[in-house]
């Protein structure tokens, strides 16, 4: 990339315009305002610069379609669902399945069932995936035409619900990447410079297609699941590897695990039952997993234990710690993550800080699914998206969104930020167990890799703000304007705002 100086910019918290120089990708000084230099310049008026942000919980294929299907998150009831989708059928519907995405049934009073589905569509093959994707509601004609079998409910839930899901994404390459450069360039707007993506599938083949068919809006660290491990060791994969000739954009990802369920689908494991009987469901022992975790370690994978219910956080807890004491010389230094870790019991959180575990957490999810967890969690709801808590304890946090678990919007980090920040959102309602608020400036680590303030030396993925995000009023921060998005010194949003 060429030279370039931007002037007169702001860092979260200051008082004092500087100079930002950029050459080769890379910041190479920060200066006073108005020093003399040769290279091109750019006034930014006073805008504030922040590192590049991260979303560290994609599906980004899932999310690229969700986008093309209509969206059931309104329903509050399942009968309010089939009236979404009853509006859906129309004597010129194609033949295609129809599909709807973001259900929440954990908080309905009344329940799924495949006689109500399919009265509605009519045989019309319908299926109806659930926010977290972890259930997927089908109706007796794509029961056939996709060979599952469901009960009364219409229900599939955890393994075979994922199966079916990536079955209906099964459309042409050329479509699927076109839907995902659009999510791309969605995120960029937001400044938002790379992302984990826990697609479930062998990630990184996609990928190297979609950047050498010019894809280059984002860096992806491309995570890897258990079911692929033998063919990421045969390949020495190691998380951290940039993947040949992808211009340094893609990267080898965690090795992804699920151990337990979610909480819609009421299959997250927990110490107490939940209201309708049962205390969700454990997919992978202690044993199991303390083994994988090493197998992990030794091959240079970085784990990342999906963990929702607190019984499960403690089963992930003390697999990392098992495995701590029989694994240290291993190519990974750190721990490893646990994502999501909602609900914690409370000797737990210190533990993240003393094992090295990172806290991968989608702060959101906490406004989307407040009524779901004073539902089922009741007894235990102080202790769930315990933020300050962990934070309080040591630990790390790790910020992203799980979409498509998240808002129709587009990916967006000051959505998470802000409620991490003010565990409240502009829709009305009271702030949900404020005493769980954390600050902006920690927020911001948690979204940057730590990376709160730009310094010599940093690779220049950056976005520049209309406003300071440590002062804008709460309003402002959830919605925060992004004029431009810079990877490696290169515009990815906002290329008018950087004309030279």
């Amino acid at each position: 990339m060429p030279d370039l100086v931007l002037r007169s910019v702001m860092q979260p918290g200051d008082t004092i315009l500087s100079d930002l120089h950029i050459s080769d990708g890379v910041i190479t000084q920060i200066t006073p305002v108005g020093t003399t230099t040769d290279a091109p310049t750019v006034d930014l008026e006073g805008r504030t610069v922040i590192p590049g942000l991260w979303d560290e919980h994609v599906h980004m294929t899932q999310w690229a379609l969700a986008g093309a299907r209509f969206d059931l998150s309104a329903a509050s009831s399942a009968r309010e669902a089939l009236e979404i989708v009853r509006a859906q059928i129309t004597p010129a519907a194609k033949p295609t399945p129809l599909i709807g995405v973001r259900f929440r049934d954990a908080i309905w009073a009344d329940r799924p069932t495949l006689r109500g589905l399919d009265e509605v569509t009519q045989g019309h093959p319908t299926a109806l995936i659930s926010h977290d994707l972890h259930c997927v509601w089908l109706n007796s004609a794509a029961a056939a035409r996709f060979d599952v079998h469901v009960d009364e409910s219409g229900l599939l839930r955890e393994q075979a619900a994922f199966d079916l899901t990536m079955a209906l994404g099964q459309l042409p390459d050329v479509e699927v990447d076109v839907l995902v450069a659009q999510a791309g360039s969605l995120a960029a707007v937001r400044g938002i410079v790379g992302i984990v993506d826990f697609e479930m599938t062998w990630n990184r083949d996609p990928w190297q297609r979609r950047i050498g068919n010019g894809f280059d809006v984002l860096r992806i660290d491309a995570g890897v699941y258990l079911a692929d491990l033998d063919r990421a060791l045969v390949e020495r994969m190691r998380t951290g590897d940039a993947i040949a000739d992808t211009r340094g954009l893609l990267t080898v990802g965690p090795l992804k695990m699920l151990i337990d369920g979610s909480l819609n689908t009421r299959t997250a494991f927990c110490v107490d039952e939940y209201p309708v009987g049962g205390h969700g469901v454990l997919t992978v022992s202690e044993d199991e997993l303390t083994d994988i975790l090493l197998r992990a370690r030794h091959a240079g994978l970085l784990p990342a234990v999906h963990a929702i219910g607190d019984a499960a956080n403690t089963v992930a807890l003390n697999a990392f710690e098992r495995a701590s004491t029989i694994g240290r010389d291993t190519p990974i230094s750190r721990a490893g993550r646990i994502e999501h870790a909602q609900f914690l019991q409370g000797q737990d959180f210190a533990r993240f800080a003393r094992l090295g575990v990172t806290a991968s957490v989608q702060p959101e999810q906490a406004l989307d699914d407040r009524d779901a967890i004073e539902l089922n969690w009741a007894a235990g709801a102080d202790r769930v998206f315990a933020l300050r808590s962990l934070l309080e304890a040591g630990a790390t946090l790790a910020f992203g969104s799980d979409a498509p678990d998240a808002p129709v919007a587009p990916l967006d980090p000051f959505s998470a930020m802000s409620a991490a920040s003010s565990r409240a959102r502009s829709d009305g309602r009271e702030p949900w167990r404020p005493d769980q608020v954390i600050t902006r400036g920690q927020a911001l680590a948690a979204s940057t890799r730590g990376r709160t303030r730009l310094r010599v030396g940093d690779v220049a993925d950056l976005a520049v703000l209309d406003g300071d995000p440590l002062q804008v009023s709460d309003a402002v921060f959830e919605r925060m304007p992004v004029a431009a998005t810079l990877l490696a010194g290169r515009a990815t949003h906002g290329a008018a705002l950087l004309a030279l």
